[in-house]
C-alpha cells in the first residue's frame, strides 16, 4: 500500500444532511479525505457548496452537484493545496485562503482567483478557527465550526496512524505532546470531519475531548505501534 496516490476510485464518506466527504484513493495509507458542505442561498434555486481540501477524482463533480452549486474551494492547511486549483477552475470559483496564511497561493498558479478570509469563512456561517500557526514544525492550519460541524484538516485524524489505543479520533503524531487544546477544547460538535480518514458522527464531542485530553498519555503507545508497523518481517 502506497502512502498516497495509486489508481483513483472515489469512495464516499461522511454523508449527512448538508454535506458529504470522499476519499479519492482508498488504498493509500494517508487516507486523504475531502469534504463539501452546503450552505443555504436564499437568492438561488440551489444551495452554495463549499469544497474543503479537495483531492480530485472521477465522480467528484457528481457528488458536488447533488448538494448544489459550487461557490468556493477552501484550503485548510498550508500543505493541503491538493487539487484546489483544478476544482476551482472547473467550477469558475475562487480559492479561499486564510488571511494570515503564507506560502500557499504561490502553488496555485497565476490564473487562480484568490479570496482571503478572516474570522469567518465568507457568509457560510462557519467560524474560522486558527488551530496552529508555527514555524517549528512548519504548520499553518485553520479549522471551521458552525455550531454542529467541526472540520479539522490535519491536527486531528482518523487514519490508523493518528489513533492510539481505543481512540475514535486522534491527534496528529507530530502534535501529540502539544495538542491543539486551546483552539478546539470546549466545542460541542455534532460531527467532526477530518483531513485523513472517516469523520466521527456519534458522540463527536466526547471523541474530541478524549483525543485532546489523552494525547500525551497515549503518545508512547501510538509511536510504538507506528514503529512496529514499519519494521520488516
Amino acid at each position: 500500500m502506497s502512502m498516497k496516490g495509486g489508481e483513483p476510485d472515489l469512495h464516499e464518506i461522511d454523508r449527512y444532511d448538508g454535506g458529504v466527504g470522499w476519499i479519492a484513493y482508498p488504498n493509500e495509507t494517508m487516507e486523504r479525505a475531502s469534504h463539501a458542505v452546503a450552505v443555504s442561498n436564499e437568492e438561488a434555486d440551489k444551495d452554495d457548496v463549499w469544497v474543503v481540501d479537495p483531492v480530485d477524482a472521477p465522480g467528484v463533480d457528481d457528488l458536488l452537484e447533488d448538494l448544489g452549486s459550487v461557490a468556493g474551494v477552501v484550503i485548510g492547511l498550508d500543505r493541503h493545496v491538493r487539487d484546489s486549483g483544478e476544482v476551482a477552475a472547473r467550477h469558475d470559483v475562487p480559492v479561499y485562503v486564510a488571511e494570515w496564511m503564507t506560502g500557499v497561493t504561490e502553488e496555485l498558479g497565476p490564473d487562480v482567483e484568490i479570496e482571503r478570509f478572516g474570522s469567518h469563512l465568507a457568509d457560510t456561517g462557519f467560524e474560522a478557527l486558527r488551530i496552529r500557526d508555527s514555524s517549528i514544525p512548519p504548520w499553518q492550519e485553520v479549522g471551521f465550526f458552525d455550531g454542529e460541524t467541526l472540520i479539522v484538516p490535519e491536527s486531528l485524524g482518523n487514519a490508523s496512524y493518528f489513533r492510539g489505543d481505543r481512540e475514535r479520533l486522534g491527534v496528529h503524531p507530530m502534535l501529540r505532546l502539544t495538542p491543539p487544546t486551546a483552539a478546539l477544547s470546549g466545542l460541542d460538535p455534532k460531527r467532526v470531519l477530518v483531513g485523513h480518514g472517516v469523520g466521527v458522527h456519534e458522540r463527536a464531542a466526547v471523541a474530541l475531548e478524549d483525543a485532546l485530553s489523552n494525547s500525551r498519555s497515549k503518545a508512547p503507545g501510538l509511536y510504538a505501534k507506528t514503529l512496529a508497523s514499519a519494521l520488516p518481517f
